[in-house]
């Protein structure tokens, strides 16, 4: 019989609500094949494996495991947003080395396009340097941007109707105090996260399907000036007496300072000013066909760990791509990303399935066209079609002690290192 061999998991880039439902499809799906020996994580990521920190996953109590599905962002075993860059050879050869010592035969990374870049490369450094390693990779971003822009790769991407939902009742919400505080502050400016596509933006629409609400909503892909978006806004003021605008934070207003993290994203929340600030700004000192001024809501990284409006069909789905991952490991079948796809017909269901990391890697999804509408400050019916299933039903029920919530908290059990502390080529000075 073939000795197990151990796995070792990691998460890249910015958190959901729903990843470490993933973890938990991980951990628990490793139990049921007897190929797969101890599963551990790497702390903070591809870091971890570089510092040889790995959290022994098997030996958690299962009612740790268990509460992962009610614990959002990466808290549990930690994500970051170091890239593995083809010029950083110790860093690639580090990790084989420690897989090595640790008899790792399966590399699962949770994560968007660019990690799954990474998880390709460890798999074919592997295998050139007689590893043998099977690498799988785990989709995740509340962006919705991996994949294509056909879903043939993946129709959509966990912990984005989780964020979706989070965007349907903020506006939802929003729009009872602009209803009723009108006179004095009749617009209402929101930003929401999404550089460069505008999934998240859009997801406002989901709030007023009827289109009942004086919305506009203004994505990164449908970019207009601020004299064009400040007449569409008097506009509305005029026929209705109030607006609400919810805006991309990638949208176009000129410059704003923008920092930028290791792998070369924006990131908007770190930048001098915001997309909602300048709309503000400009609105005010231009006039409003209205008296009162506009104001602002500039969600943050709430909108990746604001647990309790989760999406049960978001945690369900995250869930058996975990374990679908874990299915594609033991099976040895390395160099693919596990899936999720929409079956054809007039209620939604789903599949998982397996695509090739080299082509997840090296795609890049873009809002449909089709889905934004002719005004373009709104988006179709169409999309709404595609994304209403993806948020649930009723609110879920989060496990509570003493009014607080009860989350994972792992033990710290480290596997014993093995080898020389090592620095991250990256970190060095």
């Amino acid at each position: 019989m073939t000795k197990p061999r151990n796995m070792v998991v990691a998460q890249s880039g910015g958190p959901t609500p729903v990843i470490n439902s993933s973890l938990r499809g991980i951990i628990e799906a490793a139990k049921q094949f007897n190929a797969i020996g101890a599963v551990f994580g790497a702390r903070h990521g591809i870091e971890g494996v570089l510092k040889e920190e790995l959290l022994d996953l098997s030996a958690q109590p299962a009612e740790e495991v268990a509460l992962l599905r009610y614990t959002p962002a990466a808290g549990s075993i930690g994500t970051c947003r170091y890239k593995l860059k083809k010029h950083q050879e110790e860093d690639f050869s580090r990790v084989i080395e420690v897989f090595r010592a640790h008899d790792v035969g399966y590399f699962l990374y949770i994560g968007g396009n660019d990690s799954m870049d990474t998880a390709h490369k460890i798999a074919d450094l592997a295998h050139s340097r007689g590893l043998d390693l099977v690498a799988v990779g785990v989709p995740k971003t509340i962006d919705n941007d991996v994949g294509d822009s056909e879903f043939r790769l993946i129709d959509h991407t966990p912990g984005y109707g989780s964020v979706a939902r989070y965007w349907m009742h903020m506006v939802q919400n929003a729009n009872e105090e602009n209803a009723g505080s009108c006179p004095a502050d009749p617009v209402l400016v929101m930003q929401a996260m999404g550089r460069k596509i505008g999934f998240i933006p859009a997801a406002a629409r989901l709030a007023d399907p009827d289109r009942q609400m004086p919305l506009q909503i203004y994505l990164a892909e449908s970019p207009c000036s601020l004299q064009e978006l400040a007449d569409n806004v008097n506009d509305s003021l005029r026929s209705n007496g109030r607006c609400l605008v919810v805006v991309s934070e990638g949208f176009d207003v000129g410059d704003l300072g923008i920092v930028r993290d290791s792998f070369g994203h924006a990131s908007f929340s770190s930048s001098q000013t915001t997309v909602a600030q300048m709309i503000i700004n400009y609105l005010n000192k231009a006039g409003l066909a209205a008296k009162g001024a506009a104001r602002g809501n500039v969600s943050g990284t709430d909108q990746r760990h604001a647990m309790a409006y989760a999406s049960a069909v978001d945690l369900d789905e995250a869930y058996c791509l975990g374990a679908k991952a874990v299915e594609l490991a033991a099976a040895g079948e390395s160099g693919f990303m596990a899936t999720i796809l929409r079956n054809p017909g007039a209620f939604y269901s789903v599949r998982y399935d397996r695509v090739p990391l080299g082509e997840v890697a090296n795609s890049e999804r873009t809002f449909p066209k089709a889905w934004i509408a002719a005004s373009g400050c709104d988006v179709t019916d169409e999309f709404v079609n595609y994304a209403k299933p993806l948020l649930g039903g009723e609110m879920i029920s989060l496990p509570l002690i003493d009014g607080r919530q009860r989350l994972t908290r792992f033990l710290p059990l480290y596997a014993e290192k093995k080898l020389p502390s090592y620095q991250p080529q990256a970190d060095r000075k």
